[in-house]
């Protein structure tokens, strides 16, 4: 679960939540909170020059889990719609 959280695509996050009917302007600040992380590191009291991860958001973050049930209902409804395309068809197992 740690490499596929690590590989989100924040578009397809900020799609999943226009498309569950999130207000814009909400959608607009989590995208925010995931676009703007930077960190800055203490060492012997004295705080360091800021930096910016390369794949912003990380897990462990408050958000994160959050952001994770999004991915799941992304991935679900997609799911679905193969399903009922036909795209996909289930397996039984016993």
């Amino acid at each position: 679960m740690n490499k596929a959280y690590d590989r989100v695509e924040w578009n397809f996050v900020e799609g999943v939540m226009k498309r569950m009917g999130f207000d814009p302007g909400w959608v607009d600040s989590i995208m925010k909170c995931v676009f703007t992380v930077s960190y800055s590191v203490v060492f012997n009291g004295n705080i360091g020059e800021i930096f910016h991860p390369t794949r912003s958001l990380r897990q462990g973050d408050p958000l994160s889990p959050f952001l994770f049930l999004f991915c799941g209902e992304g991935l679900s409804s997609l799911m679905r719609l193969a399903i009922e395309g036909k795209i996909l068809k289930g397996v039984k197992a016993s």
